[in-house]
């Protein structure tokens, strides 16, 4: 399960990050638990040591991400430190308190299984990033906040405004220590690279306490208000019995009551799992690899169950302790695993010596990690008009997080993000480009005639090129844009290719459009529908569900913008009665390469070659059948196609009578390198390149006035190609 290639590496790894992961996860416990009073601060140290053990542990073998260390962190203790001070304070027993933490812990990590095994991890780390951001912000300033009393030695659960108004009761000893601390943390990166700041803060913060009992003896006293005090034995923690005392006391809670920690999990599992998804993230980023989201989510959870039942408390991915596992060799999840193992061999090795540390220390270095999580970066939003409202989200999830809630602040935030996101949606115009019918010309080669009418005629319909999000707000917008057109216009082409959603508020404007459309003998064409949009929908399907797409309904669906502009010169041309009825079939003397040639001429060319016919949608060649031939058409019309492996073929041309294809097969002797369909039943005279050959032996004038008809009608398509090539890139 485990590569032991790189034991040593993933040892000193594992060992590092445990050496970072457990003083701030002892600072978790004590900010936690010491919130409920009595000798539940104590055990808050103990439920930090095995927090960091759990999650070490059971997030490895679950098969979390490699590298990645687990521990108790900053998010879980705000929101489990609230949790605890909002019911302390509504007179609720220190007791049911602890066992509701519990209780909150365990469904945390029971939600964060469910986020993977429904496949939720892909979806978190799409987080607004303002709204991690403000909440994050958030959470560094109630820490702050929470850890300010200890900071200046004031009793358990005194509130951070009201430490201003009793001045006379801070006490130095802990000011010096937490003052320490803070700069000692704040350095240690500067100086000592090698060794992790939290280490040396610690370390420096212990050192002045003594330091200050030379001069304090009091300080020296065990078990007095300065440190976190005995964690067994008498005068300290029985842990066995407070660790029965949590399952006996769950009797106590009606399913009522229960029901009211599920909100609180929730957003603990949420927010747990976009920290650790973040670190991921960060981590892949760093080492060239890919992580599993749902899996990971599976492996934490785990974690923080098994955490939950033996006493300590939940966490997430960390960033601080993994990137001292990278840094000190390891590349499995070994070291998370021993990371976990150590943490309890340092509990039972050090117990002791953790009854001694300063509670200011661990303040100070709450504090300072506090305010390394506050996005101080955010301010630079304020220099731009488009991130102003940016801001204005992560300040308001910050400030909610301060004075209401970090619950609250979560549920603010998300409600900010997506009316943000509907306001930059509804300021977004979902037309990319309108081309008057004049304009639009389909891949038809038409005659001169029906040219004529077109370009006079062709300004009863527009194309409209859509993008982005069709919803209620920006439903009235498309309704707005068409409402010129509507009055004038009796069809209208939509082009969907570039749109990305529809609501059912934009499939009734569009109802609207076609109904309109329909009292003036007017037609909706919708083209390039998506057949999958990014939510995975089929979006023709869903407008027959809507009943958009009704049998006999004013309204056509067409694969290719090509055919719907094609469709609609058609209905123009059929309605200035050059509607083809009864097309007779074109004699050899009706083309153009062969006009002015002597009858005994033009009766050599028919003997040459050779009549063929199609039924519409018949093959008449495909790509790389051939030798070179031409082909004229006598009646009818054929569609040009190009081939694509793989994908759908291109609509390069529609050619009608008098009209002729093959060209460049015939000109090379070679195949033909395009798809050829008939559009209608088709009647073709068919010349070889080797007949041809033989005919100009006998008539070289003939034959030289043909190739000079068909390069000027090449040139002709040549110009026409690029006109439409310049039109297509003129956005």
């Amino acid at each position: 399960m485990f590569k032991k290639d790189n034991f040593s590496g993933d040892f000193w790894g594992g060992t590092a990050a445990m050496l970072v992961a457990l003083p701030a996860a002892i600072a978790f416990g004590v900010t936690i638990y010491a919130v409920i009073g009595g000798h539940y601060g104590a055990y808050g140290a103990v439920a930090g040591i095995l927090g960091v053990a759990a999650m070490g542990v059971v997030a490895s073998l679950m098969g979390g991400t490699e590298r990645l260390i687990s521990a108790p962190s900053a998010p879980a203790a705000a929101v489990l430190s609230a949790f605890a001070l909002h019911y302390i304070s509504q007179d609720i027993g220190p007791d049911l308190v602890f066992v509701m933490l519990m209780i909150v812990a365990l469904l945390a990590g029971l939600f964060q299984i469910g986020f993977g095994v429904i496949g939720l991890g892909k979806l978190i780390k799409y987080m607004p990033f303002p709204v991690v951001s403000g909440y994050l912000s958030g959470v560094g300033l109630y820490i702050i906040a929470a850890q300010s009393p200890i900071f200046l030695g004031l009793p358990q659960g005194t509130h951070f405004w009201d430490s201003f108004h009793i001045i006379n009761a801070w006490q130095w000893q802990s000011i010096v220590v937490g003052f320490a601390t803070i700069v000692s943390m704040f350095l240690a990166d500067k100086i000592l690279k090698n060794i992790p700041a939290v280490i040396t803060a610690l370390l420096v913060g212990i050192g002045v306490y003594f330091t200050l009992g030379l001069f304090d003896p009091a300080l020296f006293q065990p078990n007095n208000a300065f440190v976190i005090g005995e964690l067994g034995g008498s005068g300290g923690i029985n842990f066995i019995d407070t660790f029965i005392g949590r399952f006996e006391n769950i009797h106590y809670f009606s399913w009522n009551e229960m029901g009211l920690l599920f909100f609180p999990a929730l957003t603990l599992a949420a927010l747990l799992s976009i920290d650790t998804l973040k670190t991921c993230v960060i981590l892949d980023s760093m080492t060239h690899s890919f992580h599993n989201s749902n899996k990971e989510l599976i492996a934490q959870g785990s974690g923080n169950v098994v955490s939950a039942l033996i006493g300590g408390m939940p966490g997430s991915g960390t960033m601080g302790a993994t990137m001292v596992n990278i840094s000190s060799g390891g590349k499995t999840r070994l070291s998370g695993l021993i990371e976990g193992i150590m943490a309890v061999v340092a509990f039972v090795v050090l117990g002791a010596f953790i009854a001694w540390i300063p509670v200011a220390a661990l303040a100070g270095i709450l504090m300072v990690i506090g305010f390394r999580m506050i996005d101080k970066h955010s301010i630079d939003l304020l220099k731009s008009r488009q991130t102003m409202l940016d801001f204005f989200i992560i300040v308001s999830v910050a400030i909610t997080a301060l004075t209401v809630s970090l619950i609250a602040a979560a549920g603010v935030g998300l409600v900010l993000a997506i009316v943000l996101y509907i306001v930059q949606q509804i300021g977004a115009s979902v037309l990319y480009r309108r081309i008057d019918g004049i304009e639009a010309r389909s891949k038809i080669v038409r005659g001169r005639e029906e040219e004529t009418l077109l370009s006079r005629e062709g300004d009863i319909f527009s194309v409209y090129e859509l993008h982005g999000s069709l919803f209620f707000g920006t439903a009235n917008q498309l309704y707005t844009m068409l409402q010129e057109d509507l009055q004038s216009k009796k069809y209208i082409i939509m082009d969907m290719k570039r749109v990305q959603t529809v609501d059912l508020t934009a499939a009734h404007i569009l109802l609207q459009i076609k109904d309109i459309l329909h009292d003036r003998d007017g037609y909706l064409l919708l083209c390039r529908l998506p057949h999958k949009l990014p939510s995975g929908d089929d979006l023709e399907s869903y407008f027959n569900q809507v009943g958009l797409l009704k049998h006999l309904s004013p309204i056509k669906v067409f694969d290719d913008l090509d055919d719907a502009i094609e469709w609609t010169e058609n209905k123009i041309i059929k309605e200035g009665i050059l509607e083809k009825k009864g097309e007779n079939a074109l004699d050899m003397s009706d083309f153009d390469l062969f006009r002015g040639r002597k009858e005994e001429t033009l009766e050599e060319l028919r003997n040459l070659a050779e009549m063929r016919s199609y039924k519409k949608g018949d093959i008449i060649y495909s790509e790389g059948e051939g030798k070179g031939e031409i082909f004229l058409i006598r009646r009818g019309s054929v569609r040009i196609m190009l081939p694509y492996v793989g994908r759908k073929s291109v609509h390069l041309s529609t050619l009608g009578q008098h009209n002729f294809f093959g060209e460049f097969s015939f000109l090379e002797g070679a195949p033909h390198y395009t798809d050829t369909i008939a559009g209608s039943d088709t009647d073709l005279y068919c010349i070889s390149r080797e007949a041809f050959d033989q005919f100009s032996k006998q008539h070289k004038k003939a034959a030289l006035h043909f190739m000079q008809s068909l390069a000027a009608v090449l040139a002709e398509r040549l110009r026409l190609t690029r006109s439409e090539l310049g039109a297509e890139y003129d956005v």
